[in-house]
């Protein structure tokens, strides 16, 4: 792939509101094991090898097992392996990402109100569009594993 722009250096400002969703995200509710599986369940939907890299490595940095990684993909065949909040999050992840489809459906947002609180959904949701944000700056930069 060809070199593209870095847009922290040619747009810093624009970088530095992206991290402004960060730090919003650092200090919320939500569990640091489902904001990890939210980026990473996103990053493969949107074939972004790079946001894959960094946080399979921040899961397992925060005690992600391995295996549940390795699966993560194919979570659906595999729901035992997750629990009814991140089998949730995953769901609004996935509708989410894929906005154009049919959005997120009532069922799943249904779901997650028996689950969650409004605050935590709000979360939720924020950490499913700033990933996606993310997966569109690297993709689209040619962002390479590694590289900042």
């Amino acid at each position: 792939m060809d070199k593209r722009i870095n847009i922290n250096t040619v747009e810093p400002h624009a970088y530095k509101a992206m991290l402004g969703l960060e730090a919003y995200l650092a200090q919320s509710e939500i569990s640091k094991t489902i904001k990890e599986l939210i980026k990473i369940r996103a990053s493969q939907i949107n074939n972004c090898a790079y946001c894959l890299a960094m946080h399979t490595k921040d899961a397992l940095k925060y005690g992600e097992n391995a295996e549940r990684l390795f699966i993560l993909s194919a979570w659906h065949e595999a729901e035992t392996h997750f629990t009814e909040e991140e089998i949730v999050a995953l769901k609004m992840t996935e509708e989410i990402t894929q906005i154009a489809q049919n959005g997120l459906s009532n069922e799943t947002y249904q779901r997650a109100s028996k689950v969650f609180s409004e605050k935590q959904i709000a979360e939720i949701i924020m950490a499913i569009v700033t990933i996606n944000a993310w997966n569109r700056i690297a993709v689209s930069t040619h962002l390479q594993i590694g590289e900042f």
